[in-house]
């Protein structure tokens, strides 16, 4: 074989080993590759705040990767949102009528989960300075009441307290969420405020409650479901689960919450 046959054989020899390794390289380099990070889009009625928050930390651990990002707010708010075409994964709401809203307009994933109740309890300053102890308590003159909306699960749910007491709130305000509610009292701006068992448990030492018995009248169910409009229905699927799970139910009954 001459000089230049020689040069040309090896030269090819060298290109096709070169090619192998490039093309070995490539398949090494997409396998490793990391995977790409999804994220949960959860809207929540306000009284699930503290909860939610905490499966939410712990969910996230148990699947490395996965992002839980929470919209907290009154459960008709956050209704209107989804309608409008928010992206949302799972929608939990304080009230069926609400989220009855969402699957109506057919942007739910299957079927609703009850997954807790809820009570209401009356949330007074520390110390009840005005000494309220009932309901009617609420409604005497001089006692500076908030309400949530009427609009809102809690506010719905307030109405049939007092229709079952037979009573007449005259409010100073009406507010958007439980949560605001909850707030108005805890800065002294209100004598007494209707909110759940669970927001006075998560204002523990900053509020106090007085438990009344209509409160039984005008029980809170919370159902859950996916969302159409959001981008991971697989990841919003398995926060669902979880919240069914012996681990999300402990935590829910843990925050005051009653079971399903």
């Amino acid at each position: 074989m001459n000089r230049s046959r020689i040069i040309a054989v090896t030269g090819a020899v060298l290109a096709a080993v070169l090619l192998l390794t490039g093309c070995g390289t490539s398949s090494s380099s997409t396998s490793s590759a990391p995977k790409a990070k999804k994220t949960v889009v959860v809207f929540a009625a306000a009284s699930l705040k503290e909860a939610f928050t905490s499966l939410g930390t712990s969910f996230e651990a148990k699947h490395p990767g996965v992002t839980v990002k929470f919209n907290f707010a009154g459960s008709d708010t956050l209704a209107a949102s989804i309608d409008a075409g928010a992206p949302v994964d799972v929608f939990a709401a304080a009230s069926t009528k609400t989220l009855g809203t969402v699957t109506d307009a057919k942007h739910g994933i299957g079927s609703p989960t009850t997954f807790a109740r809820n009570q209401l309890e009356i949330a007074v300053p520390r110390g009840n300075p005005r000494h309220i102890a009932s309901l009617a308590d609420t409604t005497k003159s001089g006692t500076k009441l908030v309400l949530c909306a009427a609009t809102v699960p809690c506010g719905a749910a307030a109405a049939k307290a007092y229709a079952a007491a037979k009573l007449t709130p005259k409010p100073a305000s009406f507010e958007l969420d439980v949560k605001s509610v909850l707030n108005k009292v805890q800065l002294g701006e209100a004598d007494a405020g209707l909110v759940y068992v669970t927001d006075v448990k998560a204002a523990a030492g900053k509020v106090d409650g007085a438990p009344f018995p209509e409160s039984a009248k005008a029980i809170a169910t919370y159902p859950i479901v996916g969302v159409d409009t959001g981008k991971d229905a697989a990841e919003g699927k398995a926060f669902i689960d979880y919240v069914l799970s012996k681990t999300g139910q402990d935590v829910l009954a843990a925050d005051g919450f009653l079971m399903p």
